[in-house]
């Protein structure tokens, strides 16, 4: 017999999940601004965004 479960249970389960996403983000802008204070080498916009656009790019399938 299949385990049917309320609506309200899958609500509070992508809360949970938008959590476990933003302490991630949260860990990661940490670990950037220890890196950051740890390095005098500093990176424009415009060298960083265009790579970030083509890893994107080619995680998507985009081609």
């Amino acid at each position: 017999m299949p385990n049917i479960r309320p609506v309200s249970d899958l609500r509070y389960n992508f809360a949970g999940e938008d959590k476990q996403v933003e302490s991630e983000i949260y860990n990661k802008l940490l670990e950037a601004e220890t890196e950051a204070r740890l390095s005098d080498k500093r990176l424009s916009h415009e060298e960083v965004f265009p790579a970030l656009r083509r890893r994107i790019k080619d995680r998507s399938g985009d081609v």
